[in-house]
């Protein structure tokens, strides 16, 4: 079937669907990312890790939810099949644009501002933005040779293009957000932030998440072991936060 790309290509009236995977959030800011979320998004769809605690119901409190699917067995271990799933369930909402959001993450307000002029055009289907990982508060992000995410951009805005392949690597950790073959498509480089705030938490659940990184990935085979290692700094190198005005 050949793709009438000029119709799919849009420049106006463009809807959004954004994208979340979640895992036992009720006590972390699942909550705040949400009512972020249902403020400049047409509808959320979630895939729901079985959860044990009361994360599907604090999902189901937003009517912009309009799509839910609870697993009843955990694929936490498999990454690459949680995103397959999840770019599946945004897909049969026949959405516009898909925007790929974690469950600790906060557009800033500036990125919130112009997504709607990414959107309504005809020019390019992704966007990459700028990810700053705030560190130990929400005051200061980590800078150094190992928490540099921010120094390019991650693609997480991408336009459904129906029947276009996509495709995820077989990875267990740090899989692509959204389909890796949406790379051959033209994009755009926005100087738009993200703040993501997994890391904005006590030493104590710092160590959990090394513990945690360590037991998934002890070979390094999907990540840095560097890295994971310098989750446990005593003095990591921060620089303070500023907002951009939008």
């Amino acid at each position: 079937m050949k793709l009438d790309l000029k119709r799919i290509r849009k420049a106006k009236d463009n809807r959004l669907t954004a994208v979340m995977q979640v895992r036992n959030e009720e006590e972390g800011m699942l909550e705040e990312v949400l009512e972020d979320l249902s403020r400049y998004v047409d509808e959320i769809a979630i895939v729901d890790d079985a959860s044990t605690d009361e994360t599907v119901a604090l999902c189901r409190k937003y009517p912009k939810v309009k799509h839910l699917m609870t697993l009843p067995q955990s694929h936490f271990d498999r990454e690459w099949l949680l995103r397959k799933q999840l770019w599946e369930l945004a897909c049969s909402t026949d959405p516009d644009w898909i925007l790929a959001v974690d469950a600790d993450e906060i557009y800033e307000d500036k990125a919130k501002a112009h997504m709607r002029e990414l959107m309504d055009q005809d020019q390019f289907d992704w966007v990459g933005f700028r990810l700053f990982d705030l560190w130990g508060d929400r005051t200061h992000y980590r800078e150094d040779e190992h928490w540099q995410i921010h120094r390019r951009h991650t693609r997480t805005l991408v336009r459904y293009i129906p029947g276009y392949h996509y495709f995820y690597p077989p990875m267990d950790h740090h899989v692509p957000r959204l389909p890796l073959s949406y790379a051959a498509l033209p994009g755009f480089l926005a100087e738009l932030r993200v703040k993501h705030y997994g890391w904005a938490v006590s030493r104590e659940k710092l160590n959990e998440k090394y513990a945690r990184y360590m037991e998934r990935d002890p070979d390094g085979r999907w990540g840095s072991l560097a890295q994971y290692r310098s989750i446990l700094d005593d003095n990591p190198r921060l620089v303070e936060w500023s907002d951009e005005q939008a």
